[in-house]
C-alpha cells in the first residue's frame, strides 16, 4: 500500500548521469530534461559552500566567475569526483522534475560506466538516495544504450555497441540480457576537445577554452577524410601566450584531424580489441548485424567510416545517439523483472 502511494506521488526516473550532460527520462512521458552536468558554487571566507546555480545557467559561468564563485563539473571520466556537489545536482534535477514536491520519492535507474569500482557505484547510489530516490538501480551504460536503440538484448545472439560519451568510451558485446565482453577506456569527447586545445597551444601559442575547442570539433572536425570531401576552415579565437592579448587565427579541418588523431585512434583500437576478444560463436552475428555507435562522440564526422575501414564491418550510427542511454534507462523502468536482472550489484 505504501509503495503504491509513493508510486502515485512520484514519477519514476531514468537518469543518464554523464560527465558533460545529465539527461532525465520520466516514465510515461519520455525525456524531460537535458542540461549540462555543471554546478556553480559560492564559497565564503569561512569555507562555507552554497549552490547558486545548476545546469545550463551554471555552464554559462564556466571560466567567467569571480574568485569566490566556482563553476565545477562534479563528474570526471563518467564517475563522481565531488560527492557533495553531485548530490546537490541530483537533488536539484529530481525536485525540478517533481515541481519541488519534497515528499516525492521516485524509483530511479541510473546508467554508470562498466568499469566503475564498487566504491564509485556506491557513491552514485548514495547520492541518488540522499537526493530523494526511493529505490536506485544502476545499469551499465552500454546495456542502457543497447536497450535505447532497440537491440534484441534478450535473444541468444551477439549485439555489439560502442557508446562514446564525454568521459568514457564503452565497447560491449551483449547476448541473453548479459554482457559477454565489455571494455571501457577513459578517452572520449572531452579528450578530443583537450587534444585540440593542446594542438593550438603547441603549434600556434594560442590558448583557447574547452568550449571553443568543442565548437571547432563540431564545425570542421572529422575522424578521417571523406570521399570527395573538400577541406574546410574556420576562425578560432583565444589568447596569445607570447603577447598575452586576444588573437584570432584560421584553422583547417586537416589540422583538426591531426590534432585529434591520438584519442580517435584509441577509440578505434578499443573496438578492434573487442572484436579480437569476443567469443567466436558471436562473431558471425556481428558480421551480419554490424556495430552500432551511440553517444555524442558518434557524431564526429566520418568516425563510422574510419571504424568500418579498420574492422571491415558495417558501422551504423544510432538514430538517437545523444539520448540512447537515457532512453534505455527509462525503458528499463517498464520491465522491472529485466531491470533487476541487468542491474549491477554493489
Amino acid at each position: 500500500m505504501l509503495a503504491s502511494l509513493f508510486s502515485f506521488a512520484s514519477k519514476d526516473l531514468g537518469i543518464d548521469l554523464g560527465t558533460d550532460n545529465t539527461l532525465i527520462y520520466v516514465k510515461s512521458r519520455g525525456i524531460v530534461s537535458n542540461e549540462p552536468s555543471v554546478v556553480a558554487v559560492h564559497e565564503n571566507s569561512r569555507g562555507t559552500r552554497k549552490i547558486i546555480s545548476v545546469g545550463t545557467e551554471a555552464r554559462k559561468m564556466l571560466g567567467k566567475t569571480p574568485g569566490n564563485i566556482v563553476a565545477v563539473q562534479p563528474l570526471r571520466d563518467g564517475v563522481i569526483a565531488d560527492f557533495e556537489t553531485t548530490e546537490a545536482m541530483l537533488r536539484h534535477f529530481i525536485h525540478k522534475i517533481h515541481n519541488r514536491k519534497h515528499f516525492a520519492r521516485p524509483r530511479v535507474v541510473i546508467s554508470v560506466p562498466s568499469v566503475v569500482t564498487p566504491i564509485e557505484r556506491r557513491a552514485v547510489k548514495e547520492s541518488a538516495e540522499s537526493a530523494g530516490a526511493r529505490e536506485v538501480y544502476l545499469i551499465e551504460e552500454p546495456m542502457a544504450a543497447a536497450i535505447g536503440v532497440g537491440m534484441p538484448i534478450t535473444e541468444p545472439s551477439g549485439n555489439m555497441i560502442v557508446d562514446i560519451g564525454g568521459g568514457t568510451t564503452e565497447v560491449a558485446v551483449i547476448s541473453l540480457a548479459g554482457t559477454v565482453y565489455c571494455n571501457s577506456v577513459r578517452v572520449a569527447g572531452d579528450k578530443i576537445d583537450e587534444a585540440i586545445v593542446q594542438y593550438l597551444r603547441r603549434k600556434y601559442g594560442l590558448l583557447v577554452g574547452e568550449r571553443t575547442a568543442e565548437r571547432i570539433k563540431v564545425t570542421i572536425g572529422s575522424a578521417c577524410p571523406g570521399p570527395d570531401e573538400e577541406e574546410m576552415t574556420m576562425e578560432a579565437s583565444g589568447r596569445d601566450l607570447t603577447s598575452g592579448i586576444p588573437k584570432t587565427l584560421e584553422i583547417s579541418s586537416r589540422e583538426v584531424r591531426e590534432a585529434i588523431a591520438e584519442p580517435v585512434n584509441t577509440i578505434v583500437d578499443a573496438v578492434r580489441i573487442a572484436l579480437e576478444r569476443m567469443p567466436p560463436e558471436l562473431a558471425s552475428d556481428i558480421v551480419d548485424k554490424g556495430i552500432v555507435i551511440t553517444g555524442g562522440g558518434a557524431l564526429l564526422k566520418n568516425l563510422d567510416l574510419l571504424i568500418s575501414s579498420v574492422t571491415h564491418l558495417p558501422v551504423i550510427i544510432a538514430e538517437n545517439p545523444l539520448t540512447a542511454v537515457v532512453e534505455g534507462a527509462g525503458r528499463a523502468l517498464d520491465e522491472i523483472r529485466l531491470l533487476k536482472e541487468i542491474a549491477t550489484d554493489l
